[in-house]
This record gives C-alpha cells, structure tokens and sequence, in this order.
C-alpha cells in the first residue's frame, strides 16, 4: 500500500537569511526551531539525505512545503522575488526525483495583488498546491484583498494547506507572555498559540463566505483541524449568527481535509471520523519536526477499520485532492 505524506517541510538557506535578518520586532522567533538538533540540516537536503529518511519511514512520496513563515512577513517586493525563486528550487527537486516528491508553492502574500499570478505560474511548474499562512502583517487571509486568490485557487484546482504561524505580537503580549523567553515561545507556538490562531482563520474564512463564494475551494488544515474538530457543537452556533448558508461542521466536511502532521494518536483518529468522514483525512508527518518510525505508522494504521480505510488515509485522498 503506497503511503503519501503531504506535509514535509524545507528551508532555502538565502531566505531564512533574510527573514532572521528582519528588526526585532517583525522577525518570527519560531524560527529558532529550524536549529534545533539536525533540523536545519534535515530542512536543507532536498536529496539523498531526505530521501533516505523516507525509505526509513515506508513514505514513498512527500510534498514539499516551506517552513514557516514562507515568505510573508517580507516586504511586498522581496516577497514576490523570494516566493517565485523558492518555487523554482521545490520545482527542480521535484524534477530530480519526479517519483517521489512533489511540491506546494509559497505565495507573496504580503503583496495580496501578485498572489494570483504566482499561483498560477507555480502551478503551471507543476506544484500541486500551495502553503499559505493566517496573516500577513496585520491583514488577516479571510481579507477581501485575498478573494481573487481564492477565486483563482478555485478555478485552478490549487488546494489550499493554511498552516500556523506565530500569534501577532499583541496576541502574544495579551495571552502568551509572562513566563521565561522559551516558554513564552513554546506556548504561542507548538504549545498552544501556533493551533488556535490556524482555528480561528478557518473560521474567519468560513464566516467571511469564502466557500458560498467559492464552493470547489478545498482547504487542508494539519494537527487534525487545528482544534477545530473538537469544538464543532459551539462553533456551529455561529452559522445562525452570521447568516451562512450551512453550519461549520457542513463546510468542514464538504470543504476541508484534515491531515496528521505526525501526531498519530488513535483518539484523535477516531473523534475526527466521528464528525467528518475518510475521505478527508490524509496522512502526513511534519518532517522533520515530527519523525514517526515505519513502527509506529504501522501501528497507527491498524487503528483504521479496513484495507479499503487504510488505502484512502494512506495514499488515495491525497492522490486525488492533488492530481497525482
């Protein structure tokens, strides 16, 4: 049985340059966890190395996607240029090993009216999706500046993975402080803060009227919904409220997949089937952040009911959601 893993993460060394170079008060700390172990060096190799791993893993394809932040906290103009140029390194790796990698694009969004057209160049390349964050300096994706990316998202068959980034800095001095400096980051990040803040856009994008707008829009969320899965009973209350033509839960199941990123817990496994189905759950490790060993894969696979459940987390939902 083929195992997809749609979440694995690189670095390209010239823009994690730029963006720890950036003022105090606009760098992202969390790239600090590039460094940590061997992880910059994992994040780096686009060869042997990663692939290597994978073997070890039983993965036999993984798609690529940029560590956070990608690109968005830069300027508008260094954005459009790093993004195009980190699309056409995940481009060529993928042309190095067309048979076991593929790749999601990095976007310029903190330039909103060039998201679109670079979308549209790297899925020509042939990225099959693209990575994307919940914010970009203080404009939040469900923003209208946005809509024509979605829009063209849509018509493209581009699915969309928004993956966490850290809270604003008024987030974070509202609700993540007060604790030593690595604490603090941990618990606005991986801890807690990295999670809700991907939550909250969700549904900031599902009351915007992203979906009633752009119903073939597909979206992924990781960590299996960023929380969302899990407080449905309330969430759903805010469909009313807002006028959407259907509850959260129904966007969810008809607009959304939900991936693992490493974390294989049967628990979670079998809550997220209690309120959407299979057929939108997909595997992923969140390499090299996440290492599951072939073991605990296998493990965790026969939490699933049958060959024909396995099949689909394992390999046929991301097949199809991605064209390969």
């Amino acid at each position: 049985m083929a195992l997809i893993a749609i979440e694995e993460h690189w670095i390209m060394p010239d823009l994690t340059s730029a963006l720890s170079a950036m003022p105090a008060e606009v760098r992202d700390e969390s790239l600090a966890f590039n460094e940590m172990g061997d992880h910059r060096q994992r994040l780096e190799d686009l060869g042997a190395g990663r692939l290597a791993a994978m073997d070890a893993q039983g993965i036999d394809v993984s798609i690529l996607a940029l560590t956070p932040p990608g690109t968005q906290p830069l300027p508008p103009e260094d954005a459009v240029r790093r993004s195009r140029a980190a699309n056409d390194v995940a481009s060529a790796a993928v042309g190095a090993n067309p048979s076991r990698f593929r790749s999601l694009s990095t976007l310029p969004m903190s330039s909103p009216p060039d998201v679109a057209g670079e979308l549209e160049r790297a899925a020509g390349m042939g990225h099959v999706g693209t990575m994307v964050y919940g914010r970009s300096g203080d404009v939040f994706l469900d923003d209208p500046a946005y809509d024509e990316f979605f829009a063209a998202a849509a018509e493209l068959g581009q699915p969309v993975f928004i993956h966490p980034q850290l809270p604003s800095p008024a987030v974070r001095d509202a609700s993540y402080r007060g604790f030593d400096p690595m604490t603090d980051l941990a618990l606005a990040t991986f801890g807690w803060g990295w999670h809700l803040d991907t939550a909250t856009t969700a549904l900031r994008l599902i009351l915007r009227g992203t979906f009633d707008r752009h119903p073939n829009l597909r979206v992924v969320l990781g960590h299996w919904g960023e929380m969302l899965l899990f407080w449905l009973d309330r969430a759903d209350s805010l469909a009313r409220v807002a006028g959407l033509r259907q509850s959260v839960s129904d966007y969810l199941r008809s607009n959304f997949f939900i991936t693992t990123s490493g974390m294989l817990n049967p628990a979670l496994l079998h809550h997220a089937l209690s309120v959407t189905s299979v057929d939108r759950l997909i595997f992923s490790t969140d390499y090299p952040f996440q290492r599951p060993t072939r073991e605990e894969i296998n493990s965790f696979l026969g939490h699933l009911s049958s060959d024909e459940e396995r099949e689909k987390f394992c390999s046929a939902n991301a097949a199809a959601l991605y064209g390969l």
